[in-house]
């Protein structure tokens, strides 16, 4: 019967309070100022899950913080200075120095912007390739391995020679088959033949 009665009790003033809650003349309860009537300097876990782990203790150093509804005094009195030395300006003077600000910030912006730009087409223009990769394999590969070069002569070559020495034009045309063997500085044994002629060495003359 005890704890009958408790209930009965417990569940009336329930009642009661839903009614003073939804009652349009009680204001709502963001409205009001938080109290704290219990500090602890140890670790509540109920207040840990609640702020998912920020607040682990409800003690004296942490409630000035965490229920101020004022900022500091010192960022009060500065909020103040401001607030007078504002209504001291002219609004010609206050729309002055907002144009002004205005015209600073647009130049502000205005350079930064142009700086990205530039750096932007600068290394644009590093990175940009100002060859051909594959024409120069292919006349590297040419002038090292004559790969792509024709063997072919050009017509006429040989063919017309001035010289006023009888013979020449067969030497030269005796000679046009043969392979090219450099002269400064070989022996007299590698010098090219000349229609079974061999040539004098550089420096030397020569006898035909």
């Amino acid at each position: 019967p005890s704890v009958l009665d408790s209930f009965a009790l417990l569940s009336g003033q329930l009642n009661t309070l839903n009614k003073v809650l939804k009652h349009e003349k009680t204001p709502l309860l963001r409205n009001q100022v938080i109290i704290p009537l219990v500090l602890s300097p140890d670790r509540d876990e109920e207040i840990m899950r609640q702020t998912e782990g920020r607040v682990p203790v409800f003690s004296h150093e942490v409630v000035p913080d965490h229920l101020r509804t004022k900022p500091d005094p010192e960022v009060e009195e500065q909020e103040k200075q401001l607030i007078t030395d504002a209504a001291r300006i002219s609004p010609d003077a206050a729309q002055k120095q907002i144009q002004s600000l205005n015209k600073m910030c647009s130049n502000l912006l205005e350079k930064i912007s142009k700086e990205e730009r530039e750096s932007e087409s600068g290394g644009l223009r590093q990175n940009k390739q100002t060859f051909n990769p594959a024409d120069t394999n292919a006349l590297v590969a040419a002038v090292a391995f004559g790969k792509g070069l024709s063997n072919r002569r050009p017509p006429g070559s040989g063919a017309s020679v001035q010289s006023g020495q009888p013979g020449a034009g067969a030497i030269i045309a005796g000679a046009s088959g043969m392979q090219q063997v450099p002269m400064t500085g070989a022996p007299a044994q590698q010098q090219p033949m000349l229609a079974g002629v061999q040539m004098a060495p550089a420096g030397q003359p020569g006898k035909v």
